[in-house]
């Protein structure tokens, strides 16, 4: 999937020439062709629709990131590689159901709905094992205006074009320029000015995997996301744990535009923490520590 995809199944593929090669060709080069059946990843022998896939020799489960249950991947029992099939995949368990096709409906269903559950798992287990990250300084708002000379204009800026700016574009760029930028949070990078995406230490450009590797409890953003985590899994999170998500959100927040470049104190009334200063970077990371306290024991909850 994505742009990156046929370059990573090509660590498992062959050149496809040597689709094309003869018994004779295949011999001479030292490789051989092999058909083989796919039923070890579940020994069903019955599952409805195409039983085909793509097998990735040699490839583990450490090679998705834990998404697994995503991509419709499964490990072969016999160790050899991973086979991609989401038809195998979503079918395996319908057979349980004998002949009652609304069963193994239900059963195929049920196999789907549990993808998000099982992503925000892993999303929440990984978050809570990380190592914190307290030099980020919050600056993903600064290089979402980030202008410098000669560059188009931000597109991102249109975001919060009716919040005026506190600092010069100036300072700005130069407070994104000083060390680069240090974010962690897929979602934050998505709206990085395109001048400000190469500055930052971590990639400049994320997909979605990558946040299993990335998300890290000094994040204030990914304590943001716990309240949007406790929505999704509706109905299944109490109401009391929806509101401390939701207090953990709002402190969170709140951070997060104080150390903004806008004038929130004029819009909102709210304080400034002046992340282009020494004093202000000093003062982020010590609430930064604080809302991470705030926020494991919610997050662990929420596992």
């Amino acid at each position: 999937k994505g742009s990156k995809g046929p370059r990573r199944l090509a660590r498992w593929s062959p050149d496809f020439s040597v689709l094309a090669y003869s018994n004779d060709q295949l011999a001479a080069s030292g490789l051989c062709s092999e058909v083989r059946p796919i039923d070890s990843v579940g020994g069903n022998n019955n599952i409805a629709g195409p039983q085909g896939g793509i097998l990735l020799v040699g490839a583990t489960e450490d090679d998705f990131l834990g998404t697994l249950h995503l991509k419709g991947a499964m490990p072969l029992e016999d160790g050899v590689g991973i086979v991609y099939s989401p038809s195998l995949f979503y079918n395996r368990y319908a057979d349980q159901g004998g002949h009652d096709e609304n069963v193994a409906e239900e059963r195929r269903t049920k196999m789907k709905a549990a993808g998000p559950f099982q992503w925000y798992r892993s999303i929440l287990s990984n978050t809570l094992d990380s190592e914190p990250i307290f030099h980020c300084h919050g600056l993903h708002e600064w290089a979402m205006q980030y202008h410098p000379e000669g560059a188009d204009p931000p597109p991102s800026g249109k975001y919060q074009s009716h919040m005026p700016l506190r600092v010069s574009r100036e300072v700005i760029n130069a407070t994104v320029e000083r060390r680069g930028i240090h974010c962690t949070h897929v979602d934050a990078l998505r709206f990085f000015a395109p001048s400000a995406a190469p500055l930052n230490h971590h990639g400049a450009q994320l997909e979605r995997e990558d946040q299993l590797r990335l998300e890290q409890r000094g994040c204030v953003h990914a304590h943001m996301d716990l309240l949007k985590i406790s929505m999704r899994l509706q109905p299944f999170v109490d109401a009391s744990l929806v509101a401390d998500t939701l207090e953990t959100a709002l402190i969170a927040r709140r951070l997060d535009v104080e150390a903004s470049p806008y004038d929130v104190k004029t819009t909102y009334g709210l304080d400034t923490v002046a992340v282009e200063t020494p004093e202000g970077r000093e003062e982020y990371r010590r609430r930064q520590k604080e809302l991470m306290k705030l926020a494991n024991p919610v997050r662990k909850r929420l596992l």
